[in-house]
């Protein structure tokens, strides 16, 4: 029992610090021009 009040905290971090990471990738246009890339690598000369 004493180990939840451990683990509820680091999992509640953990999605915070997830959610965070998201929404700093969906702000910084991360996810702008994805299949660009896929094919630029085709396509070099």
């Amino acid at each position: 029992m004493d180990i939840l009040f451990l683990l509820i905290p680091l999992s509640v971090i953990l999605v915070l610090l997830i959610l965070g990471g998201l929404w700093w990738a969906i702000n910084t246009d991360q996810f702008e021009d994805v299949e660009e890339e896929g094919e630029r690598i085709l396509h070099e000369d």
